[in-house]
């Protein structure tokens, strides 16, 4: 109880935690990833990669400029996330776009990524317009409704081996805690201690993400 009542008071302190964690967990991601897309070079591995080198950069982006420059912050940090998101469902969806074969020479920079950067400025541009997460929340709920879909479709394709049907469960969490974040902001302006347990779900996620590349990585 001492803890829970020291990080309500703490506000920045838990920032540095959480931010420490996920950060860390990113970096272990896209470091295991990396060797493995070396390996293989499996274009949807290659993209998982960049989500969690975007989401890495979102949360240690929004901690450090937020000392320095706090206006900025909020699109620093929003553009990286939502760029994560898409990379995150590319990822699931690629061999509708690519061959197997087919060679990209970048993955961050290519002619199908840049719709992604240019929708992302969009829906930035909106929301500092609109000054809330209207546009974040509202498209990374869709885009994890559609990744939940394709997820489970590959769940039953798989007849439940390997990491499909885990990775079906963290895209389900993943759209909670989206849908959450929605609903603290809108309904209850951010309650500190509903906001806690959304950073803990988070936590949760990226912890079982980091499970499912070290399972895969060791064999």
């Amino acid at each position: 109880m001492y803890l829970y009542d020291f990080l309500l008071g703490n506000r920045t302190f838990l920032k540095l935690i959480f931010t420490i964690i996920i950060g860390l967990i990113c970096f272990i991601i896209v470091l295991r990833t990396h060797k493995l897309f070396k390996l293989s070079y499996h274009q949807g591995i290659r993209y998982f990669r960049n989500a969690f080198f975007f989401y890495g950069l979102a949360f240690i982006l929004r901690y450090l400029i937020e000392i320095v420059s706090p206006s900025v912050t909020k699109l620093v940090f929003e553009f990286f996330l939502i760029m994560a998101g898409f990379f995150l469902l590319y990822s699931l969806m690629w061999k509708k776009f690519e061959s197997e074969g087919e060679v990209r020479y970048s993955s961050l920079f290519n002619s199908r990524i840049l719709l992604f950067y240019i929708l992302t400025l969009i829906l930035v541009f909106l929301d500092y317009l609109w000054q809330g997460y209207y546009f974040m929340f509202g498209s990374q709920i869709i885009l994890f409704i559609y990744a939940c879909i394709i997820s489970y479709i590959n769940y039953k394709k798989s007849n439940g081996r390997g990491f499909a049907g885990l990775y079906f469960i963290v895209m389900l969490l993943n759209l909670m805690a989206w849908a959450a974040n929605f609903i603290v902001s809108i309904f209850f302006e951010w309650y500190k201690p509903i906001v806690i347990g959304i950073y803990v779900l988070n936590v949760i996620i990226f912890l079982i993400f980091l499970y499912g590349v070290l399972s895969v990585t060791r064999k």
